[in-house]
């Protein structure tokens, strides 16, 4: 990669929350164009915050951020922000706004030549009108609903007419995908993209990141994703950018031997300091012999910056109540959006202790199942009951129960 060109780079950069914990810490980072980096990292270790700084929405840092004016950029977010007012086809159009805006000028040109006008006005216009045809040849606009209907057919996109306001979580990020797509920046930044995508989708958005001609920045939990489209993996660890070359797997096996190196060091500085540790309880009498910079050694030894090792944690949840006999009831329950049908004649009954995994394609009703057991949404026909000692803890895919002005402490707390 040493022969092509850095897009974008990163110099001295820290970052630091609100409360003043450091997340990022003197991040000095290239990227080549057409590279395609997997970032990973636990969570809250800043890897959402670093797409967002080098998407431009996050400007509160210290050091360098420099890319090329030249060059777009385009977000992916975890949560996309869409214009409920609008159709699935609207929304993914705006990938492509520009085509669509000389596509339309072009139709109103057509219309104005039925319209009275003097010689010069009618230069003008055919003049224009070359113009427009000139731009719509170069940009194949002539096969530009094909190319829209192509792309939302590959994410397995919404009927095009659908409203945005009835779509679920995954169908928005669907949408928003595919509008990002065909926007086709330089830098390409995604947030969790395969997250609500099924089997075939994530398969197809592998194949077009592997062949995309611009740089892929991408943060994802799917291992087999890493595997099939990083070529470069970049690990955020307790602030550090650690930069490995090499898919997943080639970054798990460069790691554990790293780790291993790490634990024969520290195993070192442990003898060495129970060493110095015993000689410093000595006596006075016994210690006079020796210098002091020896017990100047033992306190830089002992306060050396060593990495802290992230332990498993556990939390205990204890058991609920007991339950009657009546958990969750549904008696021939149907639920529709317009002229879509979500759930028809929908019957079943929960028992105690029962363990129930929910799955079907985007937009199929799962949530809209767990909205209408809420009491959020109200069945179209049908009954819903829940048992009287059932007490419901139920986490949306927006976490709107989460009041985003306390800190993590008051959230958690508030629900003991």
């Amino acid at each position: 990669m040493s022969d092509e060109k850095i897009i974008f780079s990163m110099y001295r950069v820290n970052k630091k929350t609100p409360t003043g914990k450091q997340i990022l810490k003197n991040i000095n980072l290239s990227f080549f164009y057409g590279a395609k980096i997997g970032i990973i990292g636990l969570n809250g270790s800043g890897k959402s915050t670093l797409l967002k700084m080098i998407a431009g929405l996050d400007q509160a840092y210290e050091g360098d951020i420099v890319f090329p004016k030249e060059h777009s950029t385009g977000y992916l977010p975890q949560e996309p922000e869409l214009d409920e007012s609008k159709t699935v086809k609207e929304i993914v159009s705006e990938g492509v706004q520009d085509l669509v805006d000389v596509m339309k000028e072009y139709e109103e040109v057509n219309l104005k030549f039925s319209e009275p006008m003097s010689d010069d006005e009618m230069n003008a216009l055919i003049a224009r009108q070359g113009e427009l045809m000139e731009i719509i040849e170069q940009k194949n606009g002539w096969e530009l609903d094909n190319m829209l209907n192509r792309a939302m057919h590959a994410l397995n996109c919404p009927p095009e007419d659908a409203k945005v306001a009835h779509l679920s979580g995954g169908e928005r990020r669907r949408i928003a995908l595919c509008r990002l797509l065909l926007q086709e920046p330089d830098i390409l930044l995604l947030d969790e993209p395969t997250n609500h995508l099924d089997a075939t989708s994530i398969h197809w958005l592998q194949q077009h990141l592997e062949q995309y001609k611009g740089t892929v920045i991408c943060i994802t939990h799917d291992r087999y994703f890493l595997d099939n489209v990083a070529k470069w993996i970049l690990e955020l660890d307790r602030g550090e950018g650690i930069p490995w070359k090499g898919n997943y797997e080639e970054w798990l096996d460069q790691k554990t031997k790293l780790l291993a190196q790490e634990e024969k060091q520290e195993s070192k500085r442990r003898k060495t300091l129970e060493r110095e540790l015993e000689w410093a309880r000595m006596s006075p009498k016994a210690r006079q012999a020796k210098s002091k910079a020896r017990l100047n050694s033992y306190d830089k030894l002992l306060n050396a910056d060593t990495k802290q090792k992230i332990e498993n944690l556990q939390i205990y949840v204890p058991n609920g109540p007991r339950l009657g006999d009546k958990v969750i009831e549904f008696q021939n329950v149907s639920k529709g959006f317009d002229d879509r049908m979500l759930i028809n004649d929908l019957s079943f009954n929960l028992p105690p202790a029962g363990i129930v995994g929910i799955i079907g394609a985007n937009g199929a009703g799962k949530t809209t199942l767990f909205r209408m057991i809420m009491g959020q949404e109200k069945a179209d026909s049908g009954d819903i009951t829940i048992g009287q000692t059932v007490q419901i803890g139920y986490v949306d895919q927006q976490h709107e129960s989460i009041d985003p002005n306390k800190s993590v402490y008051e959230v958690v707390s508030g629900g003991v």
